[in-house]
């Protein structure tokens, strides 16, 4: 894993490294609108930038929007923070109850 500092470093590299393409939406890009062209790091980890572009995809600044919107609504949904987390198990006694019948 190679870290840098320089978001421009890693964004000029992924822009080397793939087509001028947003990886979700397909549109094309060209040098007019290139800055909304976005480097998105897939692990979410901005400090995961091997040289290889392994971590990054393009995408626009819609779809980069939306992805970065779903992670937080995912996390959101996933962390167990305040919410209370659910301790029965319905399938416990499956094997058991298969074997019952």
């Amino acid at each position: 894993m190679v870290s840098t500092s320089s978001g421009q470093n890693y964004r000029e590299r992924a822009l080397k490294i793939y087509p001028w393409v947003c990886g979700r939406c397909a549109r094309d890009f060209t040098g007019k609108n290139l800055r909304e062209l976005t480097v998105h790091h897939k692990d979410h980890n901005h400090n995961n930038n091997p040289a290889d572009g392994s971590n990054w995809e393009l995408l626009c600044i819609y779809c980069h929007d939306n992805e970065h919107q779903r992670f937080s609504e995912m996390r959101e949904i996933t962390t167990p923070d305040e919410h209370e987390v659910a301790t029965s198990n319905p399938f416990a006694n499956l094997k058991k109850m298969m074997d019952d019948k």
